[in-house]
């Protein structure tokens, strides 16, 4: 198991393909796993992907404090330097959106390319951290874990195995507390609306049309000045692991081509129509 000390911290991080670097995070009780199994090797044959586990998550070690979006996005560069990147295009999902617009503030400079999918809001993501940390006690007793499984695949918007299912809840239920506690808090505290008019790295928003989330996203997007936006029809929150296939074409198309917006469709336009002098 690949783990580095970062920031006074052992994080995981894995890689698979070769070309240009694009470093993958995943999202608040998440892990690398959907990166590396799903999309990674979708894309493998034109790009370097690396994934991380976040301090407190999946297979990094679990330190009592540092949950916040901004250690995090310090982990991430952390990583980076450890790998020798200069810079990187950076893909992250729900909390790891959060991580990617502090990247974009704070960071700019290490970014080619910044994709934002199911993101939490710029705004803080409402949440009763209190009732969160008792609904996960419950979940950690012994029979909620079996309890959990057919309430978790009847809610999915698309089709996922009971081995998948049980492995996203297993890995859910893995982070530390200080990560599960620490985490909620942060990500209700995040607050950079004001902000998101000074984040100038290539940008493409992600939604999943049946997300509870969908709305801040579109909110964020249009707040953003050098973004694009893909909207999925009939996908909820966990866009990566319910279409691979389509998520990891899409990818694979901006990081190719870029934002493409009405604004740069104007100005494709006028450059294509201006009289020579």
């Amino acid at each position: 198991m690949p783990r580095t000390l970062v920031n006074g911290v052992e994080l995981f991080h894995d890689e698979v393909g070769s070309g240009p670097p694009v470093l993958m995070h995943h999202g608040y009780t998440g892990s690398h796993d959907v990166w590396l199994n799903e999309i990674g090797p979708r894309l493998a044959d034109r790009y370097r992907c690396i994934v991380m586990d976040a301090r407190g998550a999946g297979d990094s070690a679990h330190p009592e404090d540092g949950h916040t979006i901004a250690q995090y996005a310090l982990d991430v560069v952390g990583v980076a330097d450890v790998l020798g990147l200069d810079r990187f295009t950076y893909v992250g999902h729900s909390m790891g959106a959060g991580i990617g617009m502090q990247l974009g503030l704070e960071h700019a400079d290490r970014l080619d390319k910044l994709v934002l999918v199911a993101g939490i809001s710029s705004g803080g993501y409402p949440m009763d951290a209190a009732a969160h940390a008792e609904q996960r006690e419950e979940r950690l007793r012994s029979d909620a874990f079996e309890r959990a499984l057919p309430q978790r695949m009847l809610a999915r918007v698309r089709d996922h195995s009971e081995e998948q299912v049980a492995a996203s809840l297993r890995r859910a239920l893995s982070s530390s507390d200080a990560h599960y506690h620490q985490s909620a808090h942060a990500m209700s505290d995040f607050n950079v609306t004001d902000r998101l008019h000074e984040l100038g790295t290539p940008t493409l928003v992600v939604a999943g049309a049946a997300d509870g989330l969908a709305e801040a996203n579109l909110r964020d997007y249009l707040l953003l000045p050098n973004a694009t936006l893909h909207v999925f029809s009939r996908v909820g929150h966990g866009v990566p692991g319910d279409v691979p296939e389509e998520f990891s074409a899409m990818l694979a198309d901006f990081l190719e081509h870029g934002v493409v917006n009405p604004q740069t469709e104007a100005a494709r336009i006028e450059a294509a129509t201006a009289v020579p002098v």
